[in-house]
């Protein structure tokens, strides 16, 4: 009998099959992963591995995480960090991510490393699987204070004042295009911490919290 088909993978069974992936990898001993300490490591490691997982069940587009996000068809990037210090950094596009977003949800793995020197085996215990939809992918201080300047019938040289403050990397000019827009629509408030470097750099402390209580904001474990 012929191979049928996998069926197209969703978000809704990414996010079911994170959850199950996640309880499993709880219970799983990893050997190449014992004595090491370098987090990227670990989490290209678990990345990859739950990306294999998937292409055993589903069909789907998937992407080097050198060439952008990891399933481009879902419009979700994978990240896996440690609960020491919930963060990853993430390609910058332009400024304006830090108010409208990444552009793409988020589907966060947090983990704690245990090594069992006895039989020389690492444990990762998934301690969250957090999905974060792309309309609460801005920065919660930028979007926040911008949306209570508008709330106070601010104009548009108080944004752009807030945003120079905030030391959002654009210029006047963009700085004012953006401050029209922001007129028209105010921005869904958002809820990274997003610090400016030459890529961002991602702090999840505040999803991991609100999870399971903001629409967009998901715990699956």
């Amino acid at each position: 009998m012929a191979n049928e088909p996998k069926p197209r993978l969703t978000t809704q069974l990414l996010q079911k099959s994170a959850a199950t992936f996640a309880e499993a990898e709880s219970q799983c001993d990893e050997k190449c992963l014992y004595g090491v300490t370098d987090g990227k490591a670990v989490g290209t490691h678990l990345e990859h591995k739950f990306l294999d997982c998937l292409s055993e069940q589903f069909a789907f587009e998937r992407s080097s995480s050198a060439k952008g996000i990891d399933l481009p068809g879902l419009g979700v990037d994978i990240k896996v960090t440690s609960f020491r210090q919930p963060q990853s950094s993430c390609l910058y596009s332009s400024a304006r991510q830090k108010i409208f977003g990444l552009g793409y949800s988020l589907l966060v793995f947090v983990y704690e490393k245990t090594d069992n020197e006895s039989r020389k085996v690492a444990r990762l215990n998934m301690q969250h699987v957090i999905y974060v939809s792309a309309e609460q992918t801005g920065d919660f201080q930028m979007t926040g204070g911008l949306r209570a300047i508008l709330q106070n019938d601010g104009n548009k040289d108080d944004l752009i004042a807030f945003m120079q403050d905030k030391n959002l990397p654009v210029d006047e000019i963009e700085a004012g295009k953006i401050a029209d827009e922001l007129l028209a629509i105010a921005p869904v408030l958002g809820y990274l911490t997003i610090s400016n470097a030459l890529q961002w750099r991602l702090q999840y402390g505040r999803v991991i919290e609100k999870a399971g209580t903001i629409d967009g904001i998901l715990r699956l474990r």
